[in-house]
């Protein structure tokens, strides 16, 4: 399990560079840091958080406009219909949400967390409709959401188990991932 998050929080790493140079790179250390914390803090599955930012696809820095006239913002995709929540949530007024989301991976990803908390308990704690309803309330839009969720998973597996070289041996350890949490 460690070996898989490991190579694919490197993966993604290279895949959610700032589009502005003066942001900065984003470390694999930085994606961890950042998943585990909001994983912890809403009680998911880092794994899971962790697919989703692959399943999503999104570029911090980066908006996208949607079809329906709505934009998703940043690594996670979070909908603009979500920033008065999460503003209010967070205390903090719209606009600050919005750039927040944007431009902090953290955020971002602590953002899609708490999204993802409110779809597992109006699921009534259902995992798997939660993760769908992270995406989408209508049946259909969910069932594709999650056959993308289920291939992703598959897709970074199998990546961990073709992957080599020093680096993915030690993470695949078991000692190497107690190590790596208990340092975080």
């Amino acid at each position: 399990m460690w070996k898989v998050m490991m190579v694919a929080w490197i993966a993604l790493a290279a895949t959610v560079q700032p589009a502005a140079a003066e942001s900065g790179p984003v470390t694999p250390a930085t994606i961890q840091s950042c998943i585990l914390a909001a994983a912890s803090a809403y009680r998911e599955p880092a794994a899971i958080l962790l697919i989703l930012l692959n399943v999503e696809g999104g570029t911090l820095g980066v908006v996208s406009q949607n079809t329906n006239g709505t934009v998703d913002i940043g690594p996670m995709q979070v909908n603009q219909i979500w920033i008065p929540d999460v503003a209010a949530h967070w205390h903090a007024t719209p606009h600050a949400t919005y750039l927040a989301l944007r431009d902090s991976i953290c955020a971002n990803v602590e953002a899609g967390a708490w999204i993802l908390r409110k779809g597992i308990d109006e699921a009534g704690g259902n995992f798997w409709e939660g993760v769908g309803i992270y995406h989408s309330h209508d049946p259909d839009y969910k069932r594709s959401y999650l056959r993308a969720v289920l291939g992703q998973a598959l897709r970074l597996q199998a990546l961990a188990r073709t992957e080599t070289g020093p680096q993915a041996e030690h993470a695949a350890s078991p000692q190497a991932g107690r190590t790596q949490l208990a340092g975080n």
